[in-house]
């Protein structure tokens, strides 16, 4: 058989294994997890008591404090420009944070908002003297008389001040967070992330799918730890820091927690999964960083907490933007065309001034004109192969008892056409090139959050798949009629005339889910090869006229 058949079935097998690995078929919904029903108590200075947090959910309390009932407080609210945040008297500790410029699109009608019901996005305890004191035992005194700042000080049940301090960015998502125990100089400041941010996207399991902690080590790339990973019965303890910073994060949003470069970071991490269901996805019980205290029992860190955002995620430096490690074990080949995918997307809608979906049609007709010598290098190659068939076929024949020979005159025959036997691989290898573009805008599809939302001619979100399939099918079509045209005029071969019926199927199979943007830019990468592929042909039919 030719050998460029078995090539093409190659990267068929590449495209149809590779694929679910790199986005693998999402869990069902855990429903605590996917609860979005009730939106947050309306805003006022301090508000209603807030109900005790459950014990499952809070950090180790001391064996001592066990038998008390833990405190009931007030909610405390701040307005910025961008955000509403909700804090609660108990524990000190942010309940709820509301994004005030995008919407969600599980509730209609309703802001984004981060926490999950009855989970708060940070809390807090105190390891010291062989014992953990959590926060939520604490009743705290707010002071609320800046405006851009809250203050809450308590006492420790050994009767130690403890003070936070939330300075909030009136023109951003990040907010410092600061303060001192006194009397725990050497002791350990535990900070708890919840298990995953609240699902505001139509599609839930898409969302879930996303939900992971990311890690990044002082000196070290960031990696991710998917709550798919987290299902065991036991903690899984980090101990590769100090981290820069740490996050948890759902499809478009994160919560991270970044450390400046003179702080000591966390020093380790406890990732403790809860028992699940067959099936069902693992969700983490809670995240707990250590940030080790200093003599004088001072702390402080920043939290982003905010869309994953590229610009603002830049902004932040310390390899933020890392917060999504791009590709799973492929990252170190994915993540570096991800980023430059992204950038260049981003660039061209920004200079350009031009909706997302005029930006993937221009850069996949870019992309086939960058490509357009290589590929015509790479088809005019596959013009001289299929001229040498007739006496390679020969050389076979006649030699087809002697391997030795036979290898001698095939090698003869290269050289006498200006070839080798390398000539058929590095001829198909510009056809290569498209793929890490592909790949990697699988990815930014994924969570690119300025995707999110963005309307295109009959789509309402392009981040969404393409709810007629009309897009998956242009995609499928034009590649048929891409293949169709290349077998036009060439030899009978019904080895590439069953993948020309085979290939179409099978990337609308993979596909049709898949992001509305992503089978426009497919589809435009098939459309703008038609031009190229048509004038080969009428070259191979002169070529053919000619002998």
């Amino acid at each position: 058989m030719d050998r460029r058949f078995f090539l093409a079935i190659l990267l068929t097998a590449v495209v149809v294994l590779t694929v679910p690995r790199l986005l693998p078929t999402p869990p069902r919904p855990d429903p605590i997890a996917s609860d979005t029903t009730r939106p947050i108590a309306p805003e006022t200075a301090i508000a209603q008591p807030v109900a005790p947090p459950t014990m499952a959910e809070a950090p180790p309390a001391a064996s001592s404090d066990s038998a008390v009932p833990p405190p009931s407080g007030d909610t405390v609210t701040v307005s910025t420009t961008l955000a509403r945040y909700v804090f609660s008297t108990v524990g000190a500790k942010p309940l709820q944070i509301v994004l005030t410029e995008y919407e969600s699109l599980a509730d209609s009608g309703l802001r984004v908002r981060l926490a999950r019901e009855e989970t708060p996005l940070l809390r807090y305890a105190v390891a010291m003297r062989g014992d953990t004191i959590p926060a939520d035992a604490i009743a705290f005194a707010a002071d609320t008389s800046d405006p851009t700042a809250v203050t809450f000080r308590g006492s420790l049940p050994g009767g130690e001040t403890a003070t936070i301090t939330y300075d909030l960015d009136p023109e951003s998502y990040l907010f410092t967070v600061r303060g001192a125990v006194e009397g725990a100089g050497g002791a350990q400041l535990l900070v708890t992330i919840p298990n995953g941010l609240r699902t505001e996207e139509p599609d839930s399991l898409d969302d879930m799918r996303h939900f992971a902690y990311v890690l990044k080590p002082v000196g070290d790339e960031a990696r991710g730890v998917p709550f798919q990973d987290l299902d065991t019965a036991r903690a899984q303890v980090e101990t590769d820091g100090p981290y820069r910073w740490v996050a948890t994060k759902n499809k478009y949003f994160v919560v991270g927690l970044l450390t400046d470069s003179s702080a000591h970071g966390f020093a380790s991490a406890r990732l403790a999964p809860k028992l699940r269901a067959k099936r069902e996805p693992a969700r983490s019980a809670a995240a707990t960083f250590a940030y080790p205290l200093p003599d004088d029992g001072s702390f402080s860190f920043e939290v982003y907490a905010g869309p994953q955002q590229y610009k603002r995620l830049s902004a932040l430096g310390r390899e933020f933007t890392n917060v999504n490690p791009y590709g799973g074990f492929f990252a170190g080949m994915i993540q570096p065309f991800a980023t430059a995918v992204m950038r260049l997307l981003l660039w061209m809608h920004d200079a350009l001034a031009l909706s997302y979906g005029w930006v993937l049609i221009l850069f996949g007709i870019a992309v086939r004109v960058v490509l357009w010598p290589l590929n015509q290098t790479a088809m005019r190659t596959q013009l001289k192969l299929q001229a040498l068939q007739p006496e390679m076929q020969a050389i076979q024949k006649q030699y087809k008892t002697d391997a030795q020979r036979q290898q001698q005159e095939i090698m003869a025959l290269y050289k006498k056409h200006g070839m080798s036997p390398a000539t058929p691989i590095m001829g198909c290898l510009p056809m290569l090139i498209p793929l890490p573009f592909l790949f990697a805008l699988f990815f930014v599809f994924q969570n690119t959050i300025e995707f999110r939302g963005v309307p295109f001619m009959y789509l309402t979100d392009i981040s969404q798949k393409d709810p007629y399939y009309i897009l998956p099918t242009v995609m499928a079509v034009s590649m048929f009629f891409l293949s169709w045209i290349g077998l036009k005029a060439a030899p009978a071969n019904p080895q590439a005339k069953i993948l020309a019926y085979m290939m179409p199927a099978v990337l609308f199979f993979v596909l049709r889910n898949m992001a509305a943007g992503l089978n426009l830019y497919y589809a435009v990468q098939n459309l703008a090869a038609i031009p190229q592929q048509w004038l080969i042909a009428r070259e191979r039919k002169r070529l053919q006229a000619k002998t």
